[in-house]
């Protein structure tokens, strides 16, 4: 294992754990930026980013708070 192959492994898992940080995100956080930017740093030590999307994942999404009562 050199060198190279280790950095292209961080540089692809940024891309993959970004998008799916993002995603996550959007439905677990109310900061969608945040929530993809620690995923993004974390891919340095690809085992943290494992971790973080695991905790994302067990995270109970956000519940909606608008009221669908009816006007009429």
């Amino acid at each position: 294992m050199n060198i190279s192959f280790v950095g292209e492994l961080v540089f692809y898992s940024m891309f993959i754990v970004g998008a799916i940080s993002y995603y996550l995100g959007k439905r677990k956080t109310s900061s969608a930026k945040i929530a993809t930017l620690i995923g993004i740093v974390l891919c340095i030590v690809p085992p943290l980013n494992i971790v973080y999307l695991i905790v994302l994942i067990l995270k109970n999404d956000l519940s909606c708070s608008t009221d669908t009562e009816s006007s009429a």
